[in-house]
């Protein structure tokens, strides 16, 4: 059996996401590593940080970016198209430039890819998630937050990374174009990896937040819709009271701990108190939604309440 990591992005580095910790999570049960890296500004060192890993399993793919001709966020699944089609394995295991996986479950994460191995009708894993929040100690686990997505796939050539590359879909006779198309697709069915994926995206400083939101806007709406949004114009990104999000009372992966010394925007964050008025007010911390969430953690376990959920979950 063999097991093939893979990533993409573009300026990860300049924009605060940890890809160096992402690809060190997991390479030690990846036969080899495949990172489809856009052309970055000048100024930017993702390159440098993927090459200080030393490890001849990684291999970089250099890629030009092209939004207009996948717009609406369709590069960011173009381009993780690019990585999966590098890949060899059996098992292909994707993680973001901001996710990371902990090195207690590789081991069961390994042993679950050969117990399926030659099971068929599994066609991927689906892992649950921690969305941090301003800071390491708090997260997501909302009704507004996807709490499960698929990260291990079949090398199959009908499976595509889909819309703006959260998750893979069937897409048999895929013309490579239109990443958000809905017929003519097919959920994949999976297993649960029984694991967790540490979401880091949106633990940055609030000037670095900021930016970040204002790249990922514009690949999904455009230049001229970011240049006139009013929530751009702010130059610091207010995360809001952090008591109305979750505590994290767990471990993080060993590969952050240093990442995580570069900490020093505590003083920027609220941890308390009301809700700025000079804001839209984040999806969490809506009444509705907050309620919901409650009813979801406390009477249901963590199940969601409806939702959308991209998978077919199997019974095994």
């Amino acid at each position: 059996m063999k097991i093939s990591g893979f990533t993409m992005g573009k300026n990860v580095s300049k924009l605060y996401y940890p890809i160096r910790q992402a690809i060190e999570s997991i390479l030690p049960i990846c036969d080899e590593f495949v990172v489809a890296l856009g052309n970055s500004d000048e100024d930017d060192q993702s390159r440098q940080e993927i090459l200080a890993i030393n490890s001849p399993k990684i291999r970089i793919i250099d890629t030009v970016w092209d939004i207009e001709k996948y717009p609406r966020g369709m590069e960011n699944a173009h381009q993780t198209d690019i990585a999966k089609s590098y890949c060899t394995g059996d098992w292909l295991f994707y993680v973001q430039a901001d996710e990371v996986v902990h090195e207690k479950d590789l081991p069961f994460i390994r042993q679950n890819c050969e117990k399926y191995l030659n099971d068929k009708e599994v066609e991927g894993f689906v892992f649950d998630y921690y969305h941090f929040w301003g800071d390491y100690n708090h997260y997501h686990f909302s009704h507004k937050w996807y709490k499960h997505e698929i990260r291990i796939i079949r090398n199959d050539a009908e499976i595509h990374s889909w819309e703006s590359a959260q998750s893979f879909r069937r897409i048999p006779g895929f013309e490579g174009l239109n990443y958000r198309q809905q017929e003519g697709t097919f959920k994949l069915k999976v297993v649960k990896a029984n694991a967790h994926i540490y979401h880091y995206g949106w633990v940055r400083p609030p000037r670095l937040m900021r930016t970040k939101n204002k790249a990922l806007d514009t690949i999904h709406k455009g230049k001229e819709w970011v240049e006139n949004a009013a929530q751009h114009k702010a130059e610091l990104y207010d995360y809001g009271p952090l008591d109305r999000v979750q505590i994290f009372k767990g471990s993080h992966p060993a590969v952050m701990k240093e990442w995580m010394k570069k900490f020093d925007w505590a003083d920027e964050l609220q941890y308390s108190g009301p809700i700025s008025e000079m804001r839209k007010k984040h999806k969490h911390e809506h009444i509705r939604y907050r309620v919901l969430t409650w009813i979801e953690n406390n009477l249901l376990g963590g199940r969601n309440l409806g939702g959308f959920k991209n998978y077919i979950l199997l019974r095994r």
